[in-house]
């Protein structure tokens, strides 16, 4: 959700790109919330973080708890963010995407709006 939220309303300032540890599917339930944003997420897809080696980045922002304790180095960085942010995947609840989606888009708008 990070990544569709940064690109849909800060891709005047940003370009994100998202990775997982373990990539999947992206939730349903994702989807639907980004989609009641009117955030298209038909090209949303998982990555794997070694789709990303030896890229050069401004800023690596992890979500969770267990990327930041999990998450390689990335060396051609410049700066390293953690924004914990509970992961919704672990419910079925459509109510816990959208306080998630909330909480992320907020923080964007702090960093960044």
């Amino acid at each position: 959700m990070a990544e569709a939220l940064s690109n849909h309303f800060f891709k005047d300032k940003i370009e994100a790109f998202s990775a997982g540890l373990e990539p999947k599917e992206v939730h349903p339930l994702a989807k639907k919330v980004l989609e009641e944003m009117g955030i298209e997420t038909h090209n949303l897809r998982s990555k794997s973080l070694s789709e990303f080696d030896n890229w050069e980045f401004d800023m690596v922002v992890t979500l969770c708890d267990s990327a930041k304790e999990n998450c390689p180095y990335f060396p051609n960085a410049r700066a390293h963010i953690h924004a914990p942010f509970p992961d919704p995947s672990e419910t079925e609840d459509i109510n816990c995407f959208r306080y998630v989606r909330d909480k992320i888009l907020n923080w964007l708008k702090e960093q960044f709006g």
